[in-house]
């Protein structure tokens, strides 16, 4: 076993952009968690398919994880709203984890205050959320500063998930 990835899980969560990086890091022999604010509980999809909770945030210690994965859809404007989601994403990026957002996911990063200063990519509609919490767009499949990966939509899956793994070669 690689070591453990966490991926958040919401409500309306893009099915595309939790299950390839879901399948994709378990190919590449990592444990991965399911982290959302109930634990056991099933969050739909935007198309309907449940993802359950394994942990809640205060189960995690991110300190024994190797990443920390944000999918998109509308699932980060229900994370934002539970102040633990957040505080998980701040203490990853801290502890120097990877933190890897898609699409919309880039709000995880807004509210936890850590795209300052960052380049990053987002889903176009959020490009002035991400800009103005002091981050510098740049409209690429993917984009890596220091621990922080970030893509922009669902096509841009294969570039997300083939750098985060590159990243935590080291």
């Amino acid at each position: 076993m690689a070591g453990k990835v966490v991926i958040l899980v919401e409500q309306i969560y893009e099915d595309m952009e939790f299950w390839y990086p879901y399948y994709r890091m378990k190919e590449a022999g990592y444990e991965v968690i399911a982290v959302g604010p109930v634990k056991g509980k099933a969050y739909p999809s935007k198309h309907g398919i449940e993802a359950k909770a394994d942990a809640v945030p205060s189960e995690v210690d991110v300190n024994a994880i190797e990443a920390l994965i944000i999918p998109g859809g509308f699932s980060p404007d229900h994370m934002r709203r539970v102040p633990e989601m957040v505080e998980i994403v701040r203490k990853a990026h801290q502890a120097g984890k990877v933190v890897a957002a898609i699409c919309h996911g880039g709000w995880m990063l807004a509210s936890a205050g850590i795209a300052r200063g960052k380049k990053l990519t987002c889903f176009f509609s959020i490009k002035d959320d991400l800009t103005n919490a002091g981050g510098e767009y740049v409209d690429q499949e993917v984009v890596r500063d220091g621990n922080l990966i970030t893509s922009r939509t669902p096509l841009d899956l294969p570039a997300f998930c083939r750098t985060i793994l590159e990243a935590l070669k080291k």
